[in-house]
């Protein structure tokens, strides 16, 4: 049998952080005159995941990653989504992006890189899913505003 490193065993144990379940919290910005374009905020666990990954970003239109289907609704197939591009008057061609995808109850989001409230990196996050879609149904709905 091959042996492991002690690394690999403490990564894989249960209770590491490759188990931590994140809440997510969705935000959104009303736009002008507070803001020149109305954008999205994405909260794992209190941190601002888009403002904490590059500082020159801001979220992309909440009725484009919210709605329905949108690129934040997971699906058992991994997908890119671009979350968040450069603010000025007009998006610069940088643009933020993780990889999304379902694996039975859970949703994870990888290839993150931000300083978590330790300071280390965080690569991945995963959601429960149940909590992960009602937060944006949630914001979804508010963004719609009241019927």
């Amino acid at each position: 049998m091959p042996r492991r490193s002690p690394r690999k065993l403490r990564a894989d144990a249960p209770g590491s952080p490759r188990d931590a379940v994140s809440t997510l919290l969705v935000g959104t910005c009303p736009g002008p005159p507070a803001c020149t374009a109305v954008h999205t905020y994405l909260f794992v666990d209190g941190l601002d995941v888009i403002t904490r990954s590059d500082s020159r970003m801001a979220g992309l239109a909440p009725g484009l990653l919210l709605r329905p289907g949108g690129p934040l609704h997971p699906t058992d197939t991994p997908r890119t989504v671009d979350v968040a591009a450069e603010e000025g008057p007009d998006p610069g061609p940088g643009r933020l992006s993780f990889r999304v995808r379902l694996r039975g109850g859970t949703v994870l989001w990888s290839g993150l890189m931000y300083p978590g409230a330790d300071g280390a990196v965080v690569e991945e996050v995963r959601f429960r899913l149940d909590q992960y879609l009602a937060e944006i149904r949630r914001a979804y709905a508010a963004l719609r505003g009241p019927r």
